[in-house]
């Protein structure tokens, strides 16, 4: 989860970057033809590398619309106050590492983890990057961000497991099912249903708190229930896939507080055999008006 000094650091390198005078690139203007010719996933790793490897400020005009819709609740909205934290990003070494990306339509999804993620609020974090493209330029991001556990229930960490795209045939069959999960079970339509969706030969867990297995599963929901801290899920925003990867988007309550959950569902034959997701809490404050959905 991204602090309150992430946000103070920000707003603060945005303003002193404002008041100075800005060079924009003429990259996209000398070869147009270059960005058109680059796939939304292209144009979202050309994007990430600008903030994240390269640190720099021609890329970042290159590959992000100036009207940047932001939703990360500590970041203003616009490409510039983007463009202003680049010095802290390169002085901390703040890199990117992607674990799996697909796409849907004019949307990429990354999950990725972040090392020298001091800005972000801790040494190492994971998060859910999504990004929308417009016009051969990222034209607005959302995500969700957690600290990396070191010791989790099911042994594995919240981003290794399978990689590869498969299946693509099937990416609506798969977003309908995803769909219907989160209705009859995490919504409460029809909680008995949970065979239904999950498999019963295989269900490898990477939330860091719960252990593989159905088994697993109902073992951590029967404790949070004795605890009187179930998570309500209120709405989903958003469904994303491609082939057997899918993420939902969506809010909440738990601890008492808001919260957005982005859950990255695995699927083989019609059953889901895998989870990562990234719980984070939504502040009352944010640094822009768009809100974190």
């Amino acid at each position: 989860m991204k602090s309150i000094i992430f946000y103070t650091l920000v707003v603060s390198v945005a303003v002193f970057y404002s008041c100075g005078t800005s060079k924009e690139s003429t990259s996209t203007t000398q070869n147009p033809a270059k960005m058109e010719q680059r796939t939304p996933k292209e144009i979202a790793i050309g994007g990430m590398n600008a903030l994240f490897q390269t640190y720099s400020e021609e890329e970042v005009e290159e590959y992000i619309a100036e009207d940047y819709i932001q939703h990360n609740p500590g970041v203003p909205t616009g490409r510039q106050p983007v463009m202003g934290f680049l010095p802290v990003l390169k002085e901390n070494g703040t890199s990117q590492k992607i674990h799996r990306i697909f796409q849907d339509g004019d949307f990429v999804v990354m999950h990725s983890t972040y090392d020298n993620a001091q800005p972000f609020g801790a040494k190492n974090v994971v998060a859910f990057d999504v990004l929308r493209v417009e016009n051969n330029k990222l034209a607005e991001h959302w995500d969700a961000i957690t600290p990396i556990v070191e010791q989790t229930a099911s042994g594995r960490t919240q981003y290794d497991g399978p990689t590869e795209l498969k299946d693509l045939d099937k990416t609506e069959e798969n977003k309908v099912l995803i769909d219907n999960f989160l209705k009859d079970i995490l919504y409460g339509a029809n909680p008995d249903k949970m065979m239904d969706y999950i498999s019963t030969e295989q269900y490898d867990q990477h939330n860091p708190a719960i252990k593989d297995g159905l088994a697993g599963l109902g073992e951590a929901l029967n404790y949070l229930a004795s605890q009187n801290d179930m998570f309500v899920y209120k709405k989903t925003h958003k469904i994303l896939g491609e082939g057997n990867f899918v993420l939902s988007m969506s809010e909440g309550e738990w601890h008492g507080k808001p919260q957005a959950f982005y859950d990255l569902f695995r699927i083989e034959h019609g059953k889901i055999v895998e989870h990562w997701d990234v719980i984070q809490e939504i502040p009352a404050e944010m640094a822009h008006q768009n809100g974190m959905f």
